[in-house]
């Protein structure tokens, strides 16, 4: 949909809060499912259903309890253990014995909306700003953070790392929360006057319904390459997960980056207000050039209908800059001080696990990051070359098991070809054979001919022999985990933070000979 210019939302929501009670029943919910539902409670039934729970660890008292099917177990197993709990009906696709029940054909499809109305809709009241794509949604949503606090806007944060708002921090245990958790989350933030809340959206959320009942203000696209293909088959259905984000009725406006290729399709054909920013167009709203990168931080000139600007970013690498254009895109979109929110990305020093440097006295340069597909090992390892000044680029690596296999001969590939030393090691196997995970990740490596490769199965023995390996201008970088604070084998799960880990490697300054075999 083509858009002029000078057009800037500026309303507080595109969609008002509707006009609704402050409380819910269950006659309201099987109200709102009208033809999807084929089963329920008596007639009459006003119980009142304060909030939605899809665990029934997890359920408070007035809940409604959804008890979807899963890949091991079905919910409606464990219905007594939620009306024990305070459950006051259930949502399923099958009738509970204890509960009043609603039987949709998909009851996960509804968790969002129903648990929206229970929550009185706590999205329409802020402006909830959407990131998706394969890399850089955590660094994007990062920087939209920092730069709305700048704005003196109060905001809430829920990215892959940490969900934080005025009321406190918790680590994240995925990329987007399930959809009852999500609108338990938008509520508090809504009671904590959040005027705005900068989101990480996967693609698995919008295929599994996560983000359904949710109103965004924007919805961007970084970028798509080749990842979760294990879960999407293809990269044309990967692609169609995303651009299912992109409709009228999910969000008000698109942001994409022009710069890649399958965002340029989406803009092309998104029924709704697109907004554009790009690094080689200067057609887009808001472009960047004089690009410059280095060890210390990234600079690069800002251009936008309004004026120019010079940002200086603490984060490193180039693909840093697309990332500040999503966030400022986003904000342009709803009509904000672009160029006040410039100001404002620079106040972020770092972004948990993304190229994050680790110091301990020692002379090269050693990162941790979470590049974890070679989309984003071919857009990061030539730049992390070059700040090699002579030195040697040394990588340690691995592939975490129960997904993707299709990527782990590319990753080793993709390593070897940029690094002068590949160490492969394990992330999490979950249920699978560490040494084959690690066996074709160091196939792909030899294959290419390019690297010194060294297997070494424990991790913590492999930041040793990374360490020990490096000298003055040389670059270490730790890939594939980033802020992840566990290992899991099987049903083994272990506390195992690489940033730490890493650390402690270079205090010791490790003295260690390699093993070099699977």
């Amino acid at each position: 949909m083509t858009r002029d210019p000078d057009d800037r939302t500026t309303s507080p929501s595109a969609s008002p809060v509707p006009d609704e009670p402050r409380t819910t029943t269950l006659d309201d919910l099987a109200l709102l499912l009208g033809d999807a539902l084929r089963a329920a409670s008596p007639r009459g039934n006003r119980c009142v259903i304060t909030g939605v729970s899809d665990d029934s660890r997890t359920v408070r008292p007035g809940d409604l309890y959804a008890a979807l099917p899963g890949n091991s177990f079905h919910g409606i197993s464990f219905d007594a253990d939620a009306a024990r709990r305070g459950a006051v009906a259930i949502l399923s696709d099958r009738p509970s014995r204890y509960l009043p029940t609603l039987v949709v054909e998909d009851p996960r499809r509804w968790v969002g909306p129903l648990a929206s109305r229970v929550h009185r809709h706590p999205s329409r009241a802020m402006d909830v700003h959407g990131i998706t794509g394969t890399n850089g949604k955590t660094s994007a949503t990062y920087l939209l953070d920092a730069a709305l606090g700048t704005l003196g806007v109060v905001t809430g944060m829920i990215s892959g790392v940490t969900v934080r708002g005025p009321g406190g921090a918790r680590p994240a245990t995925r990329t987007t929360p399930e959809a009852a958790v999500l609108q338990r989350i938008l509520a508090e933030f809504r009671d904590q006057d959040v005027g705005a809340v900068p989101m990480e959206v996967s693609s698995h959320a919008i295929v599994q319904g996560r983000v359904d009942g949710v109103w965004f203000r924007t919805v961007a696209f970084t970028n798509l390459g080749p990842d979760h293909l294990d879960f999407h088959g293809t990269m044309d259905r990967y692609f169609a997960a995303k651009a299912a984000l992109f409709t009228p009725d999910r969000a008000q406006a698109a942001v994409v980056n022009l710069d890649d290729e399958y965002a340029r399709r989406l803009a092309a054909h998104a029924e709704m207000p697109v907004w554009t920013h790009s690094t080689n167009a200067t057609q887009a709203d808001l472009y960047a050039d004089e690009i410059s990168c280095g060890s210390d931080g990234t600079d690069f000139s800002l251009h936008t209908h309004d004026g120019h600007a010079r940002v200086r970013l603490s984060l490193l690498g180039p693909h840093q800059v697309g990332n500040a254009l999503t966030a400022l895109t986003s904000l342009a979109a709803v009509g904000a001080d672009v160029l006040g929110a410039a100001a404002g990305l620079e106040t972020l020093r770092g972004v948990p696990g993304r190229l994050e440097r680790i110091d301990a006295g020692q002379d090269f340069l050693a990162l941790v990051d979470y590049m974890h597909n070679t989309s984003g090992q071919r857009e990061l390892l030539p730049f992390l070359r070059s700040l090699t000044a002579g030195g040697r680029l040394i990588l340690v690596i691995g592939a975490t098991g129960d997904r993707d296999p299709g990527k782990r001969f590319p990753l080793g590939h993709t390593a070897a070809t940029y690094a002068d030393l590949v160490v492969v090691t394990d992330e999490s196997p979950f249920s699978e054979n560490p040494q084959r995970l690690r066996a074709a990740v160091a196939e792909g490596a030899r294959e290419a001919g390019g690297a010194e490769v060294v297997v070494e199965p424990d991790r913590r023995r492999a930041f040793d022999l990374a360490v020990a390996f490096a000298t003055g201008g040389d670059v270490l970088v730790v890939a594939g985990r980033g802020s992840d604070l566990q290992q899991t084998f099987g049903s083994t799960t272990k506390e195992f933070d690489d940033r730490r880990q890493l650390r402690a490697a270079l205090q010791r300054g490790a003295d260690v000979e390699p093993r070099g075999a699977i």
